[in-house]
This record gives structure tokens, C-alpha cells and sequence, in this order.
């Protein structure tokens, strides 16, 4: 029983990735609906204010259920009356017996509370069934919910050896194709991504989604800017294209926009913000992301932004690409600069990490873990 159980969560979660990136600031969830053998009902949720995933797989039932039936679903049903009626209400309904939950919601207006309902409604319930990659769907969310502030990720691709590029700069393309796509499938997760002034100066990036089936998708574009070095006459890319609605550019709050204003399209979104000696301050940052309701924002700045994101602690999560190159080449450009442990037990750590091999590159992604600041 228990193997069936994880092919079955495991159909449900590649159900819940159809959601990829559309449900925020509602997490992905898939449901498969399973009796006597047969796959009756499957449903995903597709955004939020549509049906969650239980109500779309309970939607596709063309008869009674018989006693075998059970529901398997990512993420513990809700138990509260939102945008929807509580999900627990209509499995009640449908005369499931038994339901495999793969986590627990860690919003506190649900956690436990839909398992203990159904448990009290003589539905047997299993929760924990890969629960490590049910949780590890909704990483954006879970910490939202935790923390009431967004995800800050960032993203490096490296060399063996750390290097960012050659000491002239040529960093195309240290990775492959394949770790190439896996990071515009990170980029389709999050509603923002964000890079430096420099990075923009220097390689005018489009900044979008492009897809493998050929669609483009254009997140929240965040250029950090404090003094406006990237608006002038020879406009970049991301202030002149079919997507600058969705540009907004960092400026500090003590300098004087209406010049530089004047040559920026009127959809273009200015945040003031607070600045300091290393330029943006991170925690006025993050709280304007929470005003304007980003839960995750995707860092692919370069090492200075990476690094001032660590050394102030602000770095929530880390996507690191490796490729199987060596320059061995002290002068070639790093990151992370500016920490300076004694002892390795001082090092900044990784945790709940995962791994993935793309083509000839590795990723390591996880939580970025600060030694206490008694230790460092």
C-alpha cells in the first residue's frame, strides 16, 4: 500500500506542476481521485480565485463512489471559507473514505484544522506521503506564509572554480543549454526577477520566460537603480519593449527623478526606497515587496548584488549552476565576497538542499543558513 500511495502522490504532483507560476499567492496542489483501480477524477488548481484542485478532480466523478475510494492530494485541504468554500466540505460531501495528504499547509488558518475535520467526519487520513517534494513545490508560498515576506533567491552560474567569467569579462556561456532552460523555468515560477544596474549596462537582457514550447512570459522586471545610471537617450531593452509596463526601476529616495522620468515610457513603475553606503537598503526592499505583494523575487544580478545580499543577511535561497569548466585564473571574477569566516563552522550553509544534472552542469539549490552572529 504504501509504494501505491507514492505513485499515486507522485501522478498528483505532476498534475500540481501544471500550475507552475500562475497560482500566486496560492500554492500549487494536485488531486487524483483513485477507486478500486481507476483514476476517477484529477484536477490541479489553475489560479487563484478558481476552484482548488480537490473541487476540479471531484468535478470530473460521473457516479457514486464505492467505499475504496480515496483522495490524493499535495497539500492539506482547506478548512476555511476564502475566494471558495472549503474543499474539506465537499469531500465530506462526496463519500471519500480516506484521503493521502503529501503536506501539511502551514497557514495557520488551515494547519491540521482540514485533517482533524475529516478525521471527525470517519475519513481515514494519511499525511506525509513525499512530503519532502510535496513541500519542496511550493517554496515561494510556504515561506510567504511562514515569514509574511517574500522568497529572495538568488541565482549564480559557476565555474569548478567558482569563476563568474574570464578576467575580460567573457562569461557566454559558461553553462549549457539545459541548465540555460532549467533557469527560465525558475524564472516562470517567480512573479519577479531583479538584477543590477551593471547587469543592465552591460548585457541589456530581455528579462523574460522563454519557454521550450516556444512561449515567452514576462515576470515583474526589477532593475535596481539608486541613481538612474541605466535611463538615457539609448533606451535598454526592458524600458522599450512590448513588456515595460511590467519594469520597475529602484531608485533611491534622496535623488531627483523628473529629468531621467522624462525619458521613460509613463507604464514604468518607480520605487523609492531607502539607500545606504552599499547602496540599496535591503530591508526597505523587502518590506516594499510585500506592499506590492511579490512573495518571491529571482536575483540574477552579479557577484556585488549576490554578495551585498548575504552579507546583510538577506539571502533567503540560493540557486547554484555549476559547469565543468576550469579556468584556474585568480584574477578571473568571483562571488561571494565579504563574509570571512575563521572556521568552517562558521560558513554559510545550505539546507533541504536538492540536486539535478543538466546535461554536463549541476544545480544546488536550497535555504541559505547563516551561522549565528555569536559564532561568526
Amino acid at each position: 500500500m504504501e509504494l501505491d500511495a507514492k505513485l499515486h502522490m507522485e501522478r498528483a504532483l505532476q498534475i500540481a506542476y501544471k500550475g507552475w507560476g500562475k497560482t500566486h499567492p496560492n500554492p500549487m496542489v494536485g488531486a487524483v481521485i483513485l477507486d478500486q483501480g481507476v483514476v476517477r477524477g484529477q484536477g490541479y488548481h489553475l489560479k487563484a480565485g478558481d476552484a482548488h484542485a480537490e473541487i476540479n478532480a471531484l468535478k470530473q466523478l460521473d457516479g457514486d463512489l464505492s467505499l475504496k475510494a480515496t483522495l490524493y492530494v499535495t497539500l492539506e485541504p482547506c478548512s476555511t471559507h476564502g475566494r471558495t468554500p472549503p474543499c474539506v466540505d465537499a469531500i465530506i460531501q462526496s463519500g471519500i473514505k480516506r484521503v493521502v495528504v503529501g503536506s501539511v499547509d502551514y497557514n495557520p488558518q488551515h494547519a491540521g484544522r482540514g485533517l482533524e475535520r475529516l478525521r471527525k467526519a470517519g475519513i481515514t487520513v494519511k499525511e506525509g506521503v513525499l512530503g519532502k517534494e510535496c513541500e519542496d513545490l511550493n517554496i515561494l508560498y510556504n515561506f510567504w506564509i511562514k515569514c509574511r515576506s517574500p522568497l529572495i533567491a538568488g541565482k549564480v552560474a559557476t565555474t569548478i572554480d567558482g569563476r563568474l567569467a574570464t578576467r575580460k569579462g567573457d562569461s557566454k556561456w559558461i553553462t549549457g543549454p539545459q541548465a540555460r532552460n532549467d533557469v527560465m523555468r525558475w524564472r516562470r515560477l517567480f512573479p519577479a526577477i531583479a538584477v543590477g544596474a551593471n547587469t543592465v549596462i552591460s548585457d541589456n537582457p530581455n528579462l523574460t520566460s522563454r519557454m521550450k514550447n516556444g512561449k515567452k512570459w514576462c515576470p515583474i522586471r526589477i532593475i535596481l537603480d539608486p541613481q538612474m545610471r541605466t535611463v538615457n537617450k539609448k533606451l535598454a531593452k526592458v524600458y522599450d519593449d512590448e513588456d515595460k509596463a511590467r519594469t520597475v526601476i529602484v531608485v533611491s529616495n534622496n535623488i531627483d527623478i523628473e529629468e531621467k522620468r522624462k525619458l521613460l515610457a509613463p507604464e514604468i513603475s518607480l520605487w523609492k526606497v531607502a539607500t545606504n553606503n552599499e547602496g540599496i537598503e535591503w530591508r526597505a526592499f523587502r518590506q516594499k515587496c510585500v506592499e506590492e505583494g511579490l512573495i518571491g523575487v529571482f536575483f540574477e544580478g552579479g557577484a556585488k548584488t549576490i554578495s551585498s545580499l548575504i552579507n546583510f543577511r538577506e539571502l533567503n535561497y540560493l540557486f547554484s549552476y555549476r559547469a565543468p569548466k576550469l579556468l584556474a585564473d585568480p584574477e578571473a571574477p568571483s562571488l561571494f565576497a565579504g563574509h570571512n569566516p575563521e572556521m568552517i563552522k562558521d560558513a554559510i550553509n545550505l539546507r533541504q538542499v536538492h540536486h539535478a544534472t543538466l546535461g554536463d552542469d549541476q544545480l544546488m539549490r536550497g535555504y541559505v543558513e547563516y551561522p549565528n552572529r555569536d559564532n561568526s
